[in-house]
């Protein structure tokens, strides 16, 4: 059963159309998807994030829990600092995605609520031993970001803070009209932008308050039809759709971002270690450009003349392209950019 945003009451009264992502009921759109677009890269979109799992770590072993059953070196992480990381089987399948930050007294942990009860098994499984203590906050906790050209001084203004001087993947706790809150700086589609994230009594009046000043600056609010299209145009992979446990770290093309080549054992390492001194995989996550504008549908078989060598992801029209672009896996033989692959309806290049 899908899950909705708490702040879908918000939406309604805004006119929002929602739409089911990988779980979550989320608004998908508030105007139209071109001008949401168009705001997005020109002034600042506000959007709904609450599709997070949030999960504390606390306890005095929590950095080397982590540290030893993630694939990203945890044990590095200076106060306010985040990094991406995966959990992975024994196989090196992916079955989670963390987006982990080291605060004072805890780790702070973002995963995805479609993989919630799985991540938080995963996070139990290990425990065993070690001085932890694991809080799931995710029915307590909700969030959006801002995020554009005018993103900065819409923070300034809102609660003070200069997300500029920010370093990516950061996290600080704040206090903004009374409400206790974390500040995230962290890019959802490439542009400037910053994340609050805050409880759920706390989240519609900072909402309010936070559309209010995107919409000072010229912006507005922006659905799910909108980011996806942005995040697509700067090539972010979104988890669980564009990687999942159907992948190894190094098939999604993850092995730069969440990956640590210099620390100890972890589950899962065995696999990616054999891979990176391979050299090489049999298939990979590209970025695709669709010879046409309607795009196709996730799990679209994609071949070269009558050989099925890859499948698409996700795809969205994206204006700045001018026709439909979206990620997929292809076989090795078409990973070089240029590379052209046919659909039902049409062909790809590979980016």
């Amino acid at each position: 059963m899908a899950i909705e945003t708490p702040l879908m009451p918000e939406h309604h009264a805004a006119g929002a159309q929602r739409a089911e992502s990988w779980g979550v009921w989320l608004p998908e759109t508030f105007s139209t998807f071109e001008r949401e677009y168009r705001v997005a890269r020109e002034t600042a979109a506000i959007f709904d994030t609450s599709w997070h799992a949030v999960i504390s770590l606390a306890g005095r072993d929590r950095v080397q829990y982590l540290h030893n059953i993630s694939s990203n070196d945890i044990k590095s992480l200076a106060d306010g600092r985040g990094a991406l990381a995966l959990l992975l089987n024994p196989q090196g399948r992916i079955l989670s995605e963390l987006e982990v930050y080291a605060l004072a007294e805890k780790l702070l942990l973002l995963s995805h609520l479609s993989h919630r009860e799985n991540t938080l098994s995963i996070l139990r499984k290990y425990v065993i031993g070690s001085q932890v203590q694991i809080q799931d906050l995710s029915d307590q906790m909700g969030s959006f970001a801002v995020e554009g050209p005018e993103a900065p001084e819409i923070f300034s203004n809102g609660c003070g803070e200069k997300i500029g001087s920010m370093a990516e993947m950061s996290a600080k706790e704040i206090t903004t009209d009374g409400a206790k809150a974390y500040l995230l700086r962290r890019s959802h589609f490439g542009s400037v932008g910053a994340e609050i994230l805050t409880t759920r009594d706390a989240l519609p009046a900072l909402w309010h308050r936070f559309v209010a000043l995107t919409r000072s600056a010229g912006g507005e609010p922006i659905g799910m039809a909108a980011l996806n299209a942005l995040r697509l145009d700067a090539a972010i992979p979104w988890f669980p759709v564009d990687f999942n446990d159907g992948m190894i770290p190094h098939e999604a093309a993850l092995e730069t971002t969440h990956i640590s080549f210099n620390k100890g054992c972890y589950t899962g390492q065995e696999i990616v270690e054999r891979v990176r001194s391979r050299g090489h995989v049999n298939r990979m996550r590209v970025s695709l450009k669709f010879s046409r504008s309607t795009p196709p549908a996730a799990g679209t078989k994609l071949r070269t003349g009558d050989s099925e060598i890859g499948f698409v992801t996700s795809a969205a029209f994206s204006p700045a392209a001018g026709t439909a672009i979206g990620m997929g896996y292809v076989r090795r033989e078409q990973f070089a950019p240029g590379s052209i692959v046919e659909y039902d309806r049409g062909s790809a290049e590979v980016r």
